[in-house]
């Protein structure tokens, strides 16, 4: 009997140690993921506020290749050819920038995706929503920079020909 109660005592304290151990194992799974979140969260924020910036930027670069399918068009019905082509090739550089705008737009709308799919909560879902309506706008505004390069391109090929 007496051997039965050692038994008994000793599997108790090794189940004591054992629940201890799982104990702090849950302890510093929970701190680490507690950790994680909050980094996650951060994450969350600054790639939405890049696919935002991005977009902002995207807008103004095609604003810019408005202003100089202006210029160009401007440019073209005068002697100086060189001023329309100055105009199409900074038209054409702005809308290489909206388009890159575009890629960092959607670029940060991935991450912030990936954040979302890491963590499922309602801050990050609405850091998603943000960032892919961001990575939409700038991709608009990249087609319409490029459509403006287009036609400051073509003012700038027909100061080339003769007038009649």
């Amino acid at each position: 009997m007496k051997e039965e109660i050692a038994l008994l005592h000793k599997e108790i304290t090794t189940l004591r140690t054992e629940f201890t151990e799982l104990k702090q194992t849950h302890l510093d799974v929970n701190r680490r993921y507690s950790d994680s979140l909050v980094t996650l969260r951060g994450l969350t924020q600054h790639a939405t506020d890049s696919a935002e910036k991005a977009a902002s930027a995207a807008e103004h670069s095609a604003g810019c290749s408005e202003r100089c399918l202006e210029a160009a068009e401007k440019a073209a019905s005068i002697p100086f050819i060189e001023a329309a082509e100055a105009a199409s090739a900074a038209a054409s550089a702005a809308a290489q920038s909206a388009m890159e705008s575009a890629a960092s737009a959607a670029s940060a709308a991935a991450a912030v995706a990936m954040a979302v799919a890491y963590h499922a909560e309602d801050a990050s879902a609405q850091g998603s929503a943000v960032a892919a309506d961001a990575s939409k706008k700038a991709a608009s505004f990249a087609a319409k920079a490029v459509m403006l390069s287009n036609k400051a391109a073509e003012y700038a090929r027909s100061a080339h020909r003769p007038r009649t």
